[in-house]
């Protein structure tokens, strides 16, 4: 007699649950070992502190006792990190039974307390795979937030001890799109840069951040016989809104902004509910003036938002470069 389909999907089931659990719980005894060993390592290097070099003797004579019979797990390398992993987190009620070794590898690599604590409660909160979490590091996602944002914000919307209110809370001015996989030398149709971000929507949703959930592409409204088309439509539950983008691949003209506010009128008045807070519009663009983005809207303008893009990871000398300019623009009173 044939087995049901279903009961083979069932037991199919329940083969990979156990499986993904057991690799789960051979990952977390994995990451409480390294601490236990960093903890052993950072301990023993303090009553030698007097000796500068007694930290690089001990390590290295650890490695020599435990490598050849444990492998990789006791080379010079791993052990600084099991040192360095300890030093990050004292205390073990900071761990988190989700995170693998290779999401603590990439956080103990970060210095900066905050922004560690960011990237903790994201990951967290997100429940962001070891992948996506280096991904948002290389990015330097934290820095680009802190553009138009400062630390305490940030800090407080990562751990959702504050709700956002504005969007520029969460929409990141440089957008980095390094997973469309196009080079940046080449020239590109508005739509073939659109099509590229509904083949990789899931990253791209990553990218804009927290509370996105995808409506429409191409989405067509008619205003007394004329037909227009917006680019990508999105609902953000956080700020209970819609938000529409559009995509640019020239520097922004003023006409740009204008057929932007015009959409975000439209959302507005025929498809927002009461309940839900004004749409917000996003231009996508390669290039802007700032100057001209300013002018062109309302002086009280909190629902355009002019983002650049750009098709490769940041540097982070670029960043700082961003970082001056804003901060030459409060010295000038722009913002």
């Amino acid at each position: 007699m044939q087995l049901k389909q279903s009961l083979i999907e069932e037991i199919r089931g329940i083969i990979n649950s156990s499986r993904a659990k057991a690799i789960r719980s051979v990952d977390n005894e994995r990451v409480l070992m390294y601490w236990q060993i960093g903890k052993v390592i950072f301990e023993e290097e303090q009553k030698g502190k007097s000796r500068a070099d007694y930290g690089s003797y001990l390590i290295k004579s650890i490695s020599d006792e435990f490598q050849p019979h444990f492998g990789t797990g006791f080379t010079i390398r791993q052990l600084e990190m099991n040192r360095q992993f300890y030093r990050s987190f004292q205390n073990t009620n900071a761990l988190r039974s989700q995170f693998s070794w290779t999401h603590y590898r990439t956080l103990i690599r970060i210095d900066n307390q905050d922004k560690r604590a960011f990237y903790i409660a994201e990951t967290d909160k997100n429940n962001w795979t070891a992948r996506q979490l280096e991904r948002q590091v290389n990015s330097q996602l934290f820095e680009r937030l802190l553009l138009s944002n400062d630390v305490a914000s940030v800090l407080a919307v990562a751990r959702e001890e504050k709700r956002p209110m504005d969007a520029k809370e969460i929409i990141k001015d440089p957008m980095v799109l390094e997973f469309l996989g196009l080079k940046k030398e080449a020239a590109y149709y508005e739509k073939d840069l659109e099509s590229a971000i509904i083949t990789h929507l899931l990253d791209f949703i990553l990218e804009l951040g927290n509370g996105f959930a995808f409506i429409a592409r191409q989405k067509r409204f008619n205003i007394e016989g004329d037909e227009f088309y917006v680019d990508l439509v999105f609902f953000n539950r956080l700020l209970q809104c819609f938000v529409i983008i559009e995509i640019k691949t020239a520097k922004l003209t003023h006409q740009d902004i204008g057929q932007l506010q015009m959409y975000v009128n439209y959302y507005d008045r025929y498809e927002k509910q009461d309940f839900e807070n004004p749409t917000i519009g996003i231009l996508m663009c390669t290039d802007k003036n700032d100057a001209v983005v300013k002018i062109t809207l309302p002086e009280n303008n909190n629902t355009i938002i002019a983002s650049k893009y750009q098709l490769y990871l940041p540097t982070e000398e670029q960043l700082i470069e961003e970082v001056k300019k804003e901060i030459k623009k409060l010295d000038n009173g722009e913002n």
